[in-house]
């Protein structure tokens, strides 16, 4: 049996990336899978045609994250297709233009903050109700060990990630009289469309400062979120699990 048998998960960006690797990690422990997506519904059919092959149920659902209306929406739809959810991911994302502050447009700023921050804030409003009326489940957040680094040129999705970790913590509190845990994976470089980016405009010194000497793959990021949704994290909440090769210690 597997970690996960019989949850009802519910995952943001996932059909593509880390939210994909999250989604199949979910299935091969025993989970079915909404997996939203925004605009590849190609990528969102294949996984969930992925899910379906492990034996799961899967449906996809598009929904624009940073559009409050959506999002409520697409929680409504994984309500009424699986009749409730244990697992919320709010795990959609964009990157930041390589820019400095005074050079960024303002609207570029709120486009990333939208999808970033406030994506993630109306996945858990949509969802973390539910959750606590059941008096069960887990939320898991996923943000970057760039909220620690927080280096130049990337100010709007640096500054999202960390008011991610922040939401983690003050969310957990809330939900903890009710037993649901609320944590945060903060990934490194992975080997994502995003990440294959990241490495080539940086070079193999971006992979020289990781000391496991390699990205992390969608899997990695999905089997540290299995262990936090799963019973072997019981009396786990309000963490930033960094999973990133130790390039932040």
């Amino acid at each position: 049996m597997g970690k996960l048998e019989g949850k009802i998960a519910l995952v943001t960006g996932g059909s593509r990336g880390i939210g994909r690797g999250i989604a199949l990690e979910f299935a091969r422990e025993g989970a079915d899978v909404a997996v939203n997506y925004r605009r590849d519904e190609t990528a969102a059919k294949e996984t969930v045609r992925a899910v379906e092959a492990m034996g799961r149920q899967a449906i996809a659902i598009r929904a624009d994250v940073s559009d409050w209306p959506q999002v409520q929406a697409m929680a409504d739809e994984a309500l009424r297709h699986f009749g409730h959810l244990d697992i919320v991911v709010a795990n959609s994302g964009i990157a930041s233009r390589v820019q400095t502050v005074w050079d960024l447009d303002v609207e570029h700023w709120h486009r990333v903050i939208g999808v970033n921050l406030h994506g993630v804030f109306y996945t858990c409003k949509a969802t973390a109700k539910h959750l606590v009326d059941r008096g069960q489940g887990c939320i898991l957040l996923i943000s970057s060990v760039g909220a620690d680094m927080c280096g130049p040129m990337g100010a709007p999705y640096y500054a999202a990630k960390a008011a991610v970790n922040g939401l983690t913590k003050s969310l957990a509190k809330e939900c903890a009289p009710a037993r649901v845990r609320v944590n945060c994976i903060a990934p490194g470089v992975v080997a994502t469309d995003m990440g294959n980016r990241m490495i080539e405009f940086h070079g193999e010194g971006l992979l020289s400062s990781i000391p496991l000497g390699r990205p992390g793959q969608p899997e990695d990021i999905g089997k540290a979120a299995v262990y936090l949704a799963s019973d072997d994290a019981s009396f786990v909440t309000g963490k930033i699990l960094r999973v990133d090769g130790g390039a932040w210690m």
